[in-house]
């Protein structure tokens, strides 16, 4: 009895011969196992039961042990019992495990359980296995780009200091180049400026010499004319004192031309020795 997910069973007096199909002697009972107080989930009459059990009826496996649970002992159950023993007995002889009906559901169970467990165990193990050969892989690719990482970095670092040695170098090769030219403008300036001092130096003596033959060139400018008078002088003097003359004339020209500075003084006494010498 009873309906989907609401079990309800009855417990009945019925004829053995028919025991599925035949016709209910007498309602004894039902069992609800749905109901919360457990002394209420099984409602017997006792006294009927007794009866239909002195009257030779045979409890099925649940209905025994429903009895057994209320205290009521037939010699069904003892039989039961008996034969379970040897049965028991004779399952350890030959070194088997006897199951009862519930022992066997409950191993099965077990089993079940145990199997279930095993699965878990191994699902939860190849997780685990999985978790961590993932992981493995991650910290592999992580260790990896660590490593890529840490290379580029080196590598980064390697070229920035090139460029700074290189930067360096350039800069001192620069230094270098503009300190040469430096020492060579002034070397050049320098020699310029000798250059231009040796020619103002040279100039300036150049200067000197002009204007001290422009002097000597006044003096000779300025002797002549005594000479002239003298020349006019002595005109009736003979052809060869006249040449004696000239030639002392001009040999005293050129002493003359060599002392710039002479005084008046000389002058004269130059002018009368050579009338002296004309007169001779």
């Amino acid at each position: 009895m009873g309906r989907r997910h609401r079990p309800f069973y009855r417990i009945n007096a019925i004829d053995s011969r028919a025991p599925r199909d035949g016709e209910i002697l007498e309602k004894l009972g039902h069992y609800d196992p749905l109901v919360k107080d457990t002394e209420k989930q099984l409602v017997l009459n006792v006294e009927r039961v007794k009866y239909w059990l002195d009257k030779g009826a045979i409890p099925s496996d649940t209905v025994s042990e429903m009895l057994l649970k209320l205290g009521v002992k037939h010699k069904y159950a003892e039989q039961k019992a008996s034969r379970r023993d040897k049965a028991r007995a004779i399952a350890k002889a030959k070194g088997k495990e006897f199951f009862t009906k519930g022992g066997k559901i409950a191993a099965e169970k077990t089993i079940e359980n145990a199997a279930k467990a095993a699965e878990a165990k191994a699902k939860a193990e190849a997780a685990a296995k999985e978790a961590a050969a993932k992981a493995a892989e991650e910290k592999a690719k992580a260790d990896a780009e660590a490593k890529e990482a840490a290379a580029k970095a080196a590598e980064e670092k390697a070229k920035a200091d090139a460029e700074a040695k290189e930067a360096a170098a350039k800069a001192a090769e620069e230094k270098a180049k503009a300190e040469a030219e430096a020492k060579e403008a002034a070397a050049k300036a320098a020699e310029e400026k000798a250059k231009a001092e040796a020619e103002a130096k040279e100039q300036e003596a150049k200067a000197a010499e002009e204007t001290k033959a422009e002097e000597k060139a006044a003096v000779v400018e300025e002797k002549p004319e005594p000479v002239e008078e003298k020349l006019e002088f002595v005109e009736e003097k003979t052809e060869f004192v006249e040449e004696k003359s000239d030639s002392e004339a001009e040999a005293k020209v050129e002493e003359a031309s060599e002392q710039p500075e002479d005084t008046p003084q000389t002058k004269e006494e130059d002018t009368s020795s050579e009338d002296e010498e004309k007169k001779e």
